[in-house]
């Protein structure tokens, strides 16, 4: 009898946290507390069992998680609007995916952001200065644009442009290193991306081959933006410790006040990388890693041109104050003999031929993604609005659906 009572005790136990799953769902949805039946079912629940129940549960997300989007914000689109095709891209709080407009049939890259992520490790900043940066992106030639914005009850969704051509980061691994002129044009163009950004006061701060991707033609498009730090006058400074290991200005690991110049070592960095192979002063050990970049001298194997040496030994200056581009910034690179070549009118213009055709087909053709992207199942969460989803649905099938699940895991936790 006694089983009998425990089992018993147990499955009202389940029921009741499924309801009040269920429930606080509800609550939090700003579109489904206005319908009827929804605040009939919420008048009618009953005060919860602190024996039952956890006594302190934690509070609801409250409509807070309706984050700011500004002028980006597009509040009639929703995840519904697209037929999402493929995974292209992962990080901290979400994915990137390639997705069609059911209306107007373009391909774009949609990336959907956790909010609950993004608030459990208080990155709001973050995020909102990636979508400031892509709006101020007015038309440049190597940054993503961004299209609009727009947020569901859980989630972020910013439409940007696809970009189909691969990550630097991938060619780079499937060819080891690139020959001089390929890792001139590429360098020429981030450099020209990097003084844009810093013609707005806008310092990067997380340039790396992951980042850098190259459109269907070959060009060069700098993409992610989470990073980056606004208001950074031409001598200003900010402190943030942030960005990748193995680009890591020396100022930046001593946890110095740093300026633009960052930028401008991680480009010597990226350049390195492609010229040898590996970023400069890498080994496998961070702590080791870290402390060349503080103390080794840089050594560069003879097999550059005195122009590209002299180039690197300028942009990989341990010291920012007599880094190349300390004084007048993107000019300095732009003057730099490497860069005599180039037709800086041209090469904004992208009158200049790229040296690597990705020979994409089409949109369809993900040839330069990698497969443990692509590989990887669309989440059915990606494409459900829960405000669509509660006003078509009848609200009391729903709660009868929920009731006497133990432990229904929320949508994110499938992205």
């Amino acid at each position: 009898m006694k089983d009998k009572s425990t089992t018993l005790t147990s499955f009202m136990k389940q029921r009741r946290m499924g309801l009040n799953d269920f429930i606080q769902r509800l609550a939090t949805n700003s579109y489904a507390c206005k319908h009827p039946e929804v605040q009939s079912i919420l008048n009618l629940s009953p005060p919860q069992d602190a024996e039952l129940m956890n006594t302190n549960p934690s509070p609801p997300p409250s409509p807070s998680q309706q984050i700011n989007l500004g002028p980006s914000s597009n509040p009639s689109a929703k995840p519904s609007d697209f037929h999402f095709l493929k995974v292209i891209g992962k990080g901290s709080f979400g994915k990137v995916l390639l997705a069609r407009h059911r209306t107007d049939d373009q391909f774009y890259a949609v990336k959907v952001l956790q909010k609950k992520a993004i608030l459990k490790k208080k990155e709001e900043k973050h995020i909102m200065s990636e979508r400031n940066v892509l709006l101020k992106n007015v038309k440049h030639p190597f940054l993503v644009g961004l299209h609009y914005s727009f947020q569901t009850a859980d989630k972020l969704y910013f439409i940007l442009d696809y970009i189909n051509g691969g990550e630097l980061f991938y060619h780079l691994q499937r060819e080891r290193c690139f020959l001089e002129p390929r890792a001139r044009f590429y360098s020429a163009e981030i450099a020209s991306a990097l003084g844009y950004l810093h013609s707005l006061n806008i310092v990067y701060r997380d340039l790396k081959p992951e980042n850098i991707l190259l459109d269907s033609q070959g060009h060069i498009i700098l993409t992610d933006f989470g990073l980056c730090k606004e208001n950074i006058e031409p001598n200003g400074t900010t402190s943030t410790f942030c960005g990748t290991p193995e680009y890591l200005a020396p100022e930046v690991l001593h946890k110095q006040p740093y300026d633009r110049t960052v930028d401008w070592w991680c480009l010597g960095a990226v350049l390195y990388e492609m010229l040898y192979g590996l970023p400069p002063f890498y080994s496998r050990n961070t702590a080791e890693m870290y402390d060349n970049i503080l103390n080794k001298p840089l050594q560069l194997k003879p097999n550059i041109s005195n122009a590209a040496r002299h180039l690197l030994e300028g942009l990989l200056q341990k010291d920012r104050t007599k880094r190349l581009g300390c004084t007048e910034d993107f000019i300095e690179i732009k003057n730099h003999v490497f860069f005599s070549p180039i037709n800086w009118d041209e090469l904004n213009a992208k009158k200049i031929t790229p040296p690597f055709n990705p020979n994409v087909t089409g949109p369809n053709d993900l040839r330069h993604f990698d497969p443990e992207f692509t590989d990887e199942p669309v989440p059915s969460s990606i494409g459900c609005s829960p405000d669509s989803a509660l006003a078509t649905a009848s609200i009391k099938e729903a709660a009868e659906a929920f009731v006497g699940f133990s432990y229904a895991p929320s949508m994110d936790s499938y992205l």
